[in-house]
């Protein structure tokens, strides 16, 4: 019985080390003390323990991979638009183009197939590769608008401009489209209170920018208490719907 036991796991062991992988793997070495030379028509010295003593050049598994080319079939984000041949990382080309179908290997009949031609005419759809990405990322943001609470103001473009680089954005003033009404102060009525600016980057895509007033004093005793995580309250519109259903309209 106990022999029957003994040969299932040694069969369950055999079966295990079938089944796992084998990787191939290449160290290359060299030796941290040259051996000693020997003259012609002489036996070789016999080889101390130190002459055994091994340095690693380099190790193929952590050897970094080169990047490879492939042609694009469609738009993608971050990385380029139709028919661009574009250099990237083996995984990322394999998991993030290849496998969806999103480009092919650079090879001359692909090339052919989908490739950019010189005298190819396409109307833009994107202005370069990260511009859809900076829109996403610009409509997520909820920006302060910091105004001053003893003096008087107009909101203009430059106060969204410098809003924008306090949040690590930099933007020109002629790419911001504040709302055509007025927004005047100070008044406390219009705290927290939500209005839309348009960002146009690359004179092509459009982001639509939130942004919520906020009143500061130079003086301590006069400041507002602090909002902690202000942008995830609810807030109200500055000019209510009406005003927010045609800034959609205009954008689209």
């Amino acid at each position: 019985m106990l022999r029957n036991v003994c040969k299932q796991q040694v069969n369950l062991l055999k079966t295990c080390a079938s089944l796992q992988q084998q990787v191939r793997t290449t160290f290359i070495l060299k030796r941290k003390y040259e051996p000693p030379l020997h003259k012609k028509n002489q036996a070789p010295k016999k080889l101390r323990g130190r002459h055994h003593i091994y340095e690693l050049v380099e190790d193929t598994a952590t050897k970094k991979q080169k990047n490879i080319e492939v042609v694009l079939k469609t738009f993608v984000e971050g990385v380029g638009a139709k028919g661009d041949v574009v250099s990237v990382k083996s995984n990322f080309a394999y998991n993030k183009l290849l496998l969806p179908g999103l480009a092919v290997y650079k090879t001359e009949e692909n090339l052919a197939l989908y490739g950019r031609k010189d005298n190819e005419k396409t109307d833009l759809e994107h202005s370069s590769p990260f511009a859809q990405r900076t829109v996403n990322m610009l409509e997520s943001l909820n920006l302060a608008v910091v105004m001053n609470k003893d003096h008087p103001w107009v909101i203009e473009p430059w106060h969204i401009k410098a809003s924008l680089r306090k949040a690590g954005y930099i933007c020109q003033e002629e790419c911001i489209t504040i709302p055509k009404e007025p927004i005047e102060g100070p008044d406390l009525n219009k705290e927290g209170k939500e209005f839309y600016c348009t960002i146009t980057i690359n004179n092509l895509e459009k982001a639509r920018l939130k942004c919520r007033i906020h009143h500061w004093s130079t003086d301590p005793s006069e400041r507002l208490p602090y909002v902690y995580e202000f942008w995830k309250l609810p807030s109200e519109p500055l000019f209510g719907t009406t005003n927010e259903t045609n800034t959609q309209e205009a954008k689209k």
